[in-house]
């Protein structure tokens, strides 16, 4: 096996690890709700404690990592967030929850942007989107994983055990990680000569670290801005499922909580294979039509699919049905996810850690304004349904977007 190929194995379990610590909120909220007495604008609240701090400290440590290597910034948050994970576990009242969910998204900020900054080393142009797939393939398993591993473990150790436990995972992974990963692919023991010229005949990021990032004239990019705002507006879909969804099931659609274990973890299903499939798509794609046309397309036209089936949701009322519905939602949704953090790296050139940053700082600003709207839609109108015909509205949006991005015109052609 190459040795690039256990580099991108290592970056999806922490991809997995993420999403099961991310998602333990949303799963164990029957139980946390029950304890804690929060209403359903105090929730919204709780939920979108982790994507401000998100937002808030993306950049900064996407550009941490582009200038002092992700071996580093990796394993920092790594420990970071999974200490305030297993500090959730004992937390008593609505201000203390908020705050260590605040404090965990602290640590998990730039988790992807790192990874991106590793493929930018470790992996050529022309093999990013692949990559990127399996990395948000890797997210969806571990949110398919979080009901089902979750919901019967708090039943056997209660909420706050998972915390505990998820903690303690988080630990694990971090130490393998900076033991044996190498920022530089010429310092990594065992790599061959044969694969050194695989990664440098296409690589965008040479060597170890990079100094000084330059913030004007990434800033000065028309087409990152456009992405920015689309993303703003995409992210509002998919932390919809990051957030409210399970409780959209249970109080909204009317499952049970033993229903939402099972059925909350199809649409992620669904996401790891859109994940994997959109990867290879993506780049056989540009194989043949090139990047900016292929990255336009793909994003635009499956985000306008994801929209008109978030707004059927809203409508249908057979169980069966919304499962379809749901789990086809999320699986087209991030079909398009490999080619939009693909058109975002070449946009950044060697910065990609950076750029991806300023991107994803975007979809965590979104995600937060969506999911403390939901829960005062919630409040007002007693309906689950109405707040969701936004997000099909907003997705929408960004599927317009997108279709107008010109990825080619950005600091990769000048790298």
């Amino acid at each position: 096996m190459k040795k690039r190929h256990g580099v991108l194995g290592l970056l999806c379990v922490v991809s997995v690890i993420t999403f099961l610590d991310r998602l333990a909120i949303p799963v164990a909220e029957p139980g946390i709700r029950g304890e804690l007495h929060l209403t359903p604008e105090q929730w919204g609240w709780v939920l979108s404690s982790y994507v401000l701090a998100n937002a808030l400290f993306e950049i900064p440590s996407g550009a941490f990592g582009d200038r002092n290597g992700q071996r580093l910034e990796l394993t920092r948050i790594t420990v970071w967030w999974s200490g305030f994970t297993a500090l959730t576990g004992w937390c008593r009242s609505f201000f203390q929850i908020t705050a260590a969910r605040f404090l965990f998204g602290v640590g998990a900020a730039g988790a992807y942007p790192n990874a991106a900054g590793v493929l930018s080393r470790w992996f050529p142009k022309n093999e990013h989107a692949r990559a990127q797939g399996f990395i948000w393939g890797a997210s969806r398993l571990g949110g398919a994983l979080a009901p089902l591993l979750l919901v019967p473990l708090a039943r056997h150790v209660g909420w706050r055990g998972v915390f505990w436990v998820l903690g303690c995972v988080g630990l694990a992974w971090s130490a393998a990680w900076w033991l044996w990963f190498r920022n530089d692919p010429s310092e990594m023991p065992g790599i061959t000569s044969g694969e050194l010229e695989e990664i440098r005949a296409g690589q965008i990021a040479h060597g170890a670290t990079h100094h000084a990032i330059p913030w004007r004239r990434l800033f000065a990019l028309p087409q990152l801005w456009l992405l920015v705002l689309a993303y703003f507006c995409y992210a509002w879909g998919s932390w919809f499922y990051y957030g409210w969804f399970t409780t959209w099931l249970v109080r909204g659609a009317g499952l049970s909580v033993a229903q939402m274990g099972i059925f909350a973890s199809f649409p992620f299903v669904m996401g790891l294979a859109g994940n994997l499939v959109g990867g290879v798509v993506s780049e056989r794609l540009v194989e043949h039509h090139g990047a900016r046309r292929t990255y336009r397309w793909v994003t635009s036209l499956c985000l306008i699919a994801t929209s008109a089936l978030l707004l059927s949701m809203s409508l249908v009322h057979g169980h069966a049905a919304i499962v379809v519905l749901s789990t086809l939602g999320f699986g087209v949704m991030d079909l398009m996810l490999p080619s939009a953090w693909a058109m975002c790296m070449s946009l950044g050139g060697r910065y990609g850690g950076t750029a991806t940053g300023v991107m994803n700082t975007a979809g965590n600003l979104g995600g937060w304004v969506c999911t403390v709207v939901f829960g005062y839609i919630i409040k007002a109108t007693g309906d689950y349904n109405l707040p969701l015909r936004g997000v099909a509205a907003m997705v929408l949006i960004a599927a317009l977007i997108f279709s107008q991005i010109d990825c080619t015109r950005g600091m990769g052609e000048e790298a």
